[in-house]
């Protein structure tokens, strides 16, 4: 257990751990309970809907997502961390708008944000115990811990309909991340309020329908599901839905009008990489397994392997306009491909057939 300290020492180590914080690079940090009891059900009935598809990860250890104490025996504390990361200019809806080039998700074309966050909320745990001695475990998506609840409970924002955390001051373009502890700090309120109001653009603007009422995401149909998580074939209905995204996907942010707010990093580590955040589909389609490993490496494109690089490639390509080097470098492909990527550039050259005899 945590030396006893006096209220007033708490509150003085509370101001300390935010100052050590920004100091860090975070930009927002506070304090919950960890009484989950009100997300049981509705974590329970998402399951059981099946909306986490392949993802059986998200299926084990429920109870230590409900309750912390599971995970870190006396954990009585959260501590919440927000660190943004929207990168300098990327241009994201000209990307989008330009079916020739690939679309990356602007939470990954600079550095894994598991390396950045965590190790920072290690330092920052370590600092803490040096000033109060106890137990504390820091997380970044990298353990079963229902982070968005808890950091909203923390003062952190609100869930908005999109299923991300929000802050009126800051968008969602911002990582999460917690430290476990059995200090017991004082707490920071909860903002009470939906600030989403009457607007749905998150929901109206989805490309393939996956948020199916506010705050539901049937992740089966999410194109970040499918062009990471999902390892195997993309289903067939949905492939024309995916565009030019071959990892991730942003549309729910880059339309939801909080995110006017939304300030650029603060650290260089999410700045993006040569070539991930508009190079042309044919360019990286060109990319042989090396080639990938020594682009993505240290970044988040590593939670595909290159198999899935090649089904996502290949997919956007076959949604581009008809042009024949992308049939050519299609074809060029084939000889050398696993069964489960062939099927999908077998698709995209079937694609680019149809819009050559329609043109």
């Amino acid at each position: 257990m945590s030396t006893p300290l006096t209220a007033e020492a708490l509150n003085a180590l509370a101001a300390d751990i935010r100052r050590w914080a920004a100091e860090l690079g975070f930009q927002s940090i506070g304090t919950a309970d960890v009484d989950l009891t009100a997300c049981s059900e509705p974590f329970k009935a998402w399951l059981a809907a099946g909306f986490h598809g392949e993802m059986r990860y998200m299926a084990k250890h429920v109870a230590a997502r409900l309750d912390p104490t599971l995970l870190v025996p006396d954990t009585v504390r959260a501590i919440c961390a927000r660190m943004d990361y929207w990168p300098a200019d990327t241009s994201p809806i000209a990307v989008l708008k330009d079916p020739t080039r690939g679309y990356v998700s602007r939470y990954a074309v600079g550095r894994d944000y598991h390396r950045v966050v965590r190790s920072r909320l290690a330092r920052l745990a370590k600092r803490i115990n040096a000033a109060a001695p106890g137990h504390y475990r820091a997380f970044t998506d990298s353990a079963p811990v229902l982070e968005k609840p808890l950091a909203a409970k923390a003062g952190l924002g609100w869930v908005g309909k999109h299923t991300l955390l929000l802050d009126r001051d800051a968008g969602s373009y911002f990582f999460l991340g917690e430290i476990y502890t059995d200090l017991p700090l004082p707490l920071d309120q909860p903002d009470p309020a939906d600030h989403c109001g009457r607007c749905t653009a998150c929901i109206n603007v989805c490309p393939t329908g996956a948020i199916v009422a506010p705050r539901q995401l049937d992740a089966r149909r999410c194109i970040s599901y499918l062009t990471i998580e999902l390892k195997g074939a993309i289903p067939l209905e949905l492939r024309p839905m995916i565009g030019n995204r071959i990892f991730g996907c942003d549309d729910c942010q880059l339309y939801c009008p909080w995110n006017r707010f939304a300030t650029r990093a603060a650290i260089d580590d999410f700045n993006p990489r040569p070539g991930l955040a508009g190079s042309t589909l044919l360019e990286l389609f060109a990319w042989d397994e090396p080639t990938f490993l020594a682009r993505t490496e240290g970044t988040a494109l590593r939670r595909i392997h290159y198999g899935q690089w090649l089904r996502n490639v290949a997919v956007a390509l076959g949604n581009a306009p008809y042009d024949p080097a992308i049939t050519a470098a299609l074809e060029a492909r084939l000889p050398h491909l696993e069964p489960m990527p062939a099927e999908h550039v077998y698709w995209a050259i079937e694609q680019q057939r149809r819009k050559r005899l329609s043109g």
